[in-house]
């Protein structure tokens, strides 16, 4: 019988798969399902920083408040904010009591405002970890590289200071030094990465001619990206790595762990297949395991990395010289 426990930032999972932050993680119902399928821990639905003034803004426009004094608005504005919060934690609460597994709340955020406090509350209400999903898109043109990437930093050593569990960032490929961001992100505290954060893309529907969404859910040749980067990481830093889009089987999993992932975060694969996909993927890798001689995820972990590939050089790679140069 093969050993699927992994760690990731301290905390013990069954084995390496973790249900990503998505609409699925917004009910306890469905937590405690992937729980009996077998994930090894969940990523709560994000606590979005701007859903939340978007709701204070919502509630001080009502025409049944325009009347009142500036200190009425105030409150008016902070009892939205802990109304907001607090479904949050009251998820939080009532997740931690309903499993075992480790339940992971999540950050979207932008900003190092007043939101940062509510950091502290998601702990106090039970939380294990904290996944802070971070991202600004480069296309200010006023807005130099390091003014971009600053941001990061402050928010999570913001949040540092205001909790003692795990601090993850999810982040995206948009730096103009990636490598060296994630080992100044190790250095500044982080005890996770999960490479990579995918976003909403537009599309254009050229009869109506309105924006729309394009692309909602990843598709398994995105799993590249991440497994390049994971692999150029592992062992660049100290902090563990996960890996995240065009995960959507067994193998998948054990790609990202060859390339020095920890665990694999999964979302698309169980809205495409749905909840039998877990065990499925679970099913996989053990069997991948037994075939190769691999008593636990330790034993090949990274094996396949920059540092440890006997091949390298083919990770640095951006060119397809072979294909497109008449090369054979």
């Amino acid at each position: 019988m093969v050993n699927l426990h992994t760690t990731f930032m301290g905390l013990k999972l069954k084995n390496p798969l973790i249900i990503g932050s998505s609409g699925l993680t917004n009910s306890v119902e469905n937590i405690v399902e992937f729980e009996k399928k077998g994930a090894a821990a969940v990523v709560l639905k994000s606590l979005f920083e701007e859903q939340i003034l978007q709701e204070v803004h919502h509630v001080i426009r009502q025409d049944e408040f325009s009347n009142l004094y500036p200190e009425a608005f105030d409150y008016i504005g902070n009892y939205s904010k802990d109304n907001s919060i607090g479904k949050y934690l009251e998820l939080i609460q009532q997740c931690k009591k309903a499993v075992q597994i480790p339940v992971i709340a999540s950050i979207n955020c932008f900003t190092t405002d007043e939101w940062i406090s509510y950091a502290k509350k998601m702990e106090v209400a039970g939380a294990d970890a904290i996944e802070l999903n971070v991202f600004v898109l480069p296309s200010d043109p006023m807005r130099n590289s390091e003014r971009n990437e600053k941001l990061y930093f402050s928010i999570m050593e913001a949040v540092l200071k205001q909790v003692r569990i795990p601090v993850s960032l999810k982040i995206s490929y948009y730096f103009s030094a990636l490598a060296e961001t994630a080992r100044k992100l190790d250095w500044a505290g982080a005890k996770g990465l999960v490479l990579f954060n995918r976003f909403y893309s537009p599309d254009i529907d050229v009869d109506s001619l309105k924006i729309i969404p394009s692309h909602v859910f990843s598709d398994p040749t995105e799993i590249s990206i991440p497994l390049r980067w994971i692999a150029l990481l592992s062992g660049a830093v100290n902090c563990d790595i996960v890996g995240s889009t065009g995960v959507f089987t067994g193998k998948d999993i054990v790609k990202l762990i060859l390339a020095g992932a920890c665990a694999v975060e999964v979302v698309s694969t169980i809205y495409k297949n749905g909840n039998d996909q877990i065990p499925l993927m679970i099913k996989e890798l053990e069997e991948w395991m037994v075939t190769k001689g691999f008593n636990s995820i330790s034993d090949f972990k990274g094996k396949l990395s920059y540092k440890q590939a006997e091949n390298p050089a083919a990770y640095e790679r951006v060119q397809f010289m072979k294909h497109f140069a008449g090369i054979e």
